[in-house]
């Protein structure tokens, strides 16, 4: 789950002013926390707080959602989501954006299977992004970090999410120089996807998503979040993201990597 807090802190700078290029330094006091973040943490603790229960998982992540919207990364959230936050009476809106899928990597951590792993990524989805595109790309992420937790090799990844999800018929150095600011699912899933199959380490992972230039924090969110399960977070960049949160979200983090232990590989 870090993993998508730092993609979207490294990749933050870059969202306006796409960097075409993996040779970046990679934290700067230009970066910031942004609502790939905060809602990353807000679908944790709406785990947390359902202790198991999958009923009661929805409801927490639109409590939660909700929550630590209207407190942190204010004015970086899109307009439909926006207005869901401020809404008395909150629903689904047929979304099919990339927000579904740079929050969900908490159910990947906390399932004790790929199916149950899916039905919780479904069930904090579409209290937002009901569209099935909106759910396909959280149901993708979910899935690829599932099945590196379990120690599947790239090749292997990459053939389940091409029979189940997504064509991945690219490379990156194919489609760097004419890719453009996508925020779909249908339009950046599938890139943030080829982003960690191409990886040689988390940081790779990161760094070859902003190279793509795009919606980059959100990317960025998605690789990494993918990389933690089959590289780790180093300790040391760990140390380095951490000042970027503040102590109610610390607390969040702590709490759900003491439940559900992120087995960090990287020393």
């Amino acid at each position: 789950m870090l993993g998508a807090v730092i993609g979207d802190i490294v990749g933050s700078r870059f969202e306006w002013s796409n960097h075409k290029s993996k040779t970046f330094e990679l934290l700067t006091p230009g970066c910031r926390m942004t609502d790939d973040s905060v809602m990353t943490l807000a679908v944790a603790q709406a785990v947390l707080e359902s202790d198991g229960q999958r009923e009661w998982l929805a409801e927490n992540a639109v409590s939660a959602m909700r929550a630590f919207g209207r407190r942190w990364a204010r004015g970086c959230y899109g307009g439909r989501f926006s207005q869901w936050l401020a809404s008395e009476d909150p629903r689904p809106y047929g979304s099919f954006g990339n927000g579904s899928a740079m929050r969900v990597s908490p159910c990947a951590w906390a399932a004790v299977s790929l199916d149950d792993a899916l039905d919780m990524a479904r069930r904090v989805t579409m209290v937002t992004h009901d569209h099935p595109e909106g759910v396909k790309g959280a149901e993708a992420v979910t899935a690829v970090i599932w099945f590196a937790r379990q120690g599947e090799s790239v090749d292997d990844i990459r053939k389940k999410v091409e029979a189940s999800w997504y064509s991945l018929d690219f490379t990156l150095d194919g489609i760097r120089d004419d890719y453009a600011f996508d925020v779909t699912c249908q339009g950046s899933v599938p890139q943030a996807i080829e982003c960690f199959l191409e990886a040689e380490d988390f940081e790779d992972a990161v760094r070859n998503a902003v190279s793509l230039g795009g919606d980059s924090d959100t990317i960025a969110a998605m690789a990494g979040s993918m990389a933690e399960a089959r590289f780790g977070v180093p300790d040391e960049l760990r140390a380095r993201i951490l000042p970027w949160l503040d102590q109610s979200l610390m607390d969040v983090l702590e709490r759900f990597e003491a439940r559900f232990p992120c087995e960090r590989r990287a020393g």
